[in-house]
């Protein structure tokens, strides 16, 4: 059963068509033209040279067309007579096709068309689609530093700097306090051993 086909939403784009068209002429020769103003080679009788050329053309369009996401369908703006028999509501993505029919050889359009109608189009091909919407990340803002002092190292003489804590190695920091306790290096011990010797020697 046909359905009727659904109006787009006012917020759509119209969709867009690129129309490539070869054309005869009483003397013989062709042309190329295309609906937008584009620079075409001039007229010629080298048939199969003028349809190289559109059908280069028309690939020059389509990979150069960035497919609107909000498109709305370019079948439905020519009341679907592309597939007039079967009539569907457009929806799904928005797609760019090209029709060309290569028993006429002489008609190349490229459309913007919904996913609903695109399969409906006879000698249509997809050549691509729309990328879904994506946000744009936002960098995270750089931390700053908290504004509070910060506690310095004190400096010495010599351009060192002063041991933070008791496991500190450093040649030419002083003696700590609990070394001159140690009896292995502590004072010298000559006077102890003479005043024994006095005392050993008035016993």
């Amino acid at each position: 059963m046909d359905l009727p086909h659904s109006e787009s939403p006012a917020v759509r784009r119209p969709g867009r068509t690129w129309t490539v068209r070869i054309s005869g002429h009483s003397d013989r020769t062709a042309s190329v033209t295309c609906s937008s103003p584009c620079a075409m080679p001039p007229r010629s009788r080298d048939l199969a040279s003028l349809r190289r050329f559109a059908e280069a053309h028309v690939g020059a369009h389509a990979r150069a067309a960035t497919v609107h996401p909000d498109a709305a369908c370019a079948c439905r703006q020519t009341q679907c007579a592309s597939h007039e028999g079967s009539q569907v509501h457009c929806m799904g993505s928005v797609l760019l096709v090209l029709r060309h029919d290569p028993a006429v050889g002489q008609v190349w359009t490229l459309m913007e068309v919904c996913a609903a109608c695109a399969p409906l189009m006879t000698h249509t091909r997809v050549l691509g689609k729309a990328l879904p919407r994506t946000r744009t990340p936002v960098a995270p803002a750089p931390e700053t530093p908290a504004a509070g002092p910060q506690t310095a190292v004190p400096a010495v003489a010599g351009g060192f700097s002063a041991p933070s804590g008791p496991g500190f190695n450093s040649g030419d920091a002083p003696a700590a306090p609990s070394r001159s306790r140690s009896g292995g290096r502590g004072r010298p011990q000559p006077r102890q051993g003479r005043r024994d010797q006095g005392r050993s020697s008035r016993g």
